[in-house]
């Protein structure tokens, strides 16, 4: 049935207990697929995330010829066991010159990224597409250094679509800057070791990256040499980006009266330290200042999000990197926020948020799973929140309004009135 194109959130009427499965970490899952379809022998993936990223993940190895098995967790709906038969850095199939074998990585980031420097270890040709908003993210920096370790990359624009001309592993050391986006870094680092390649990241304290460092511990659990003795089993952690709107939401809900003495936990929440994101209930309350390039990544939104709901004013810096993913996040967190009546000051890449009351408003989600997740969240004690294209979840999160209502919300189809139960909350 699935979601319909507006819904209303409803706040629980009282104090709320939940405690809340969060499925597994889109950013772990895709690492973790590349490295072990680049491994040799049979590798078990348990608690991965299943969602539009990692599905588009699993068909493009489908695609190439790798044999990937999926079953379903019983313990989470969102979450899947994915086993991989690696083929120890060989890539089975390819095209030619004349007809490259097509890729769709849809507008996964991940996928674009990991596989465009996956492909270059196969033997002959790829063309890598996406929707249109992933046509017009950034590609170059990832594009130029594959060119400096020998291959052949044909694009318009440092833009996708792109065709790789793969030919096998080719020593050599080439650098990246992580100014854009870290993904170019961990696309080289999950390739590099099949490939040969000595990988000089850029762009600050390469510990300081959380997502590079995220790589390299993943890398860093599997065997060295790609060939297992036995098949290799790996725990996918939870995703803290996702876990974040609940551990924004149970801090949220102390915030207002009618649901004040809340009490809400995500189990298992990550304490491994891959994830930047899990540091968010560290910073709740709110502080009077925010990175995300030091602080947070994709939580920072939600953290943006609740700062109507501070003490004092609260200022977002270095949120550069927001305005070139699934939208411009910048201008939507600011255009929303301040639809709703917030109080909100852009100056080049800093967001100045003003506590204040806030009112219920018809919100524009841009196609952006993160802007619709964190405005779903704030209708927990916003009444009259409502929410254009919901089912844009499924990126990351199918799932995310089944669980808004362990919270005790309600879930509205909008037009007809009528609560919304069952696989109607599913995207």
């Amino acid at each position: 049935m699935g979601l319909p194109p507006l819904i209303e959130i409803r706040p629980p009427a009282g104090p709320v207990r939940a405690d809340v499965v969060v499925p597994g970490s889109k950013s772990i899952t895709n690492r973790a697929l590349v490295v072990a379809a680049l491994a040799r022998g049979t590798c078990e993936l348990r608690g991965a995330l299943w969602s539009e990223d990692t599905e588009i993940m699993v068909k493009a190895l489908d695609d190439l010829g790798f044999a990937v098995h999926v079953e379903v967790d019983p313990g989470e709906a969102a979450n899947r066991t994915i086993r991989v038969e690696g083929r120890g850095g060989e890539i089975p199939r390819a095209g030619t010159s004349e007809q490259p074998l097509p890729i769709h990585v849809g507008l996964a980031g991940t996928a674009a990224r990991f596989l465009t420097a996956m492909l270059c270890l196969g033997r002959g040709s790829y063309r890598v597409s996406g929707v249109p908003r992933m046509h017009e993210r950034p590609q170059e920096e990832l594009f130029a250094a594959l060119r400096a370790l020998g291959y052949r990359i044909e694009h318009t624009g440092g833009k996708l679509p792109a065709i790789i001309h793969g030919a096998g592993p080719r020593p050599g050391r080439a650098e990246v800057s992580a100014e854009q986006s870290s993904q170019f870094a961990s696309a080289l680092l999950l390739s590099a070791r099949v490939g040969g390649w000595e990988i000089d990241v850029r762009g600050g304290d390469r510990d300081e990256l959380p997502y590079v460092e995220m790589t390299r511990r993943l890398l860093a659990a599997f065997p060295s040499d790609g060939a297992p003795a036995s098949p290799v089993s790996f725990d996918v952690e939870l995703d803290a980006s996702s876990g974040s709107y609940f551990a924004g939401a149970a801090w949220l809900l102390d915030q207002v009266p009618a649901t004040r003495g809340s009490r809400v936990t995500v189990r298992g929440w990550p304490r491994s330290g891959w994830q930047i994101d899990a540091e968010l209930p560290r910073f709740l309350p709110l502080p009077a200042e925010l990175s995300r390039e030091r602080d947070l990544a994709d939580a920072i939104m939600t953290a943006i999000v609740l700062a109507p709901f501070a003490a004092r004013p609260t200022r977002f810096t270095e949120l550069g990197r927001l305005r070139v993913q699934e939208c411009e996040r910048v201008r939507a967190l600011r255009t929303e926020l301040s639809r709703c009546g917030a109080r909100v000051e852009e100056s080049g890449d800093t967001l100045l948020v003003h506590p204040g009351p806030l009112h219920g408003a018809d919100i524009d989600t841009y196609g952006d799973h993160r802007v619709a997740m964190c405005f779903a969240m704030l209708g927990l004690a916003v009444p009259g929140m409502r929410v254009r294209e919901p089912a844009c979840v499924k990126k990351t999160f199918p799932n995310f309004f089944a669980k808004l209502t362990e919270l005790g919300a309600g879930v509205v189809d909008a037009a007809k009135g009528t609560p919304l139960e069952g696989s109607a909350l599913l995207a």
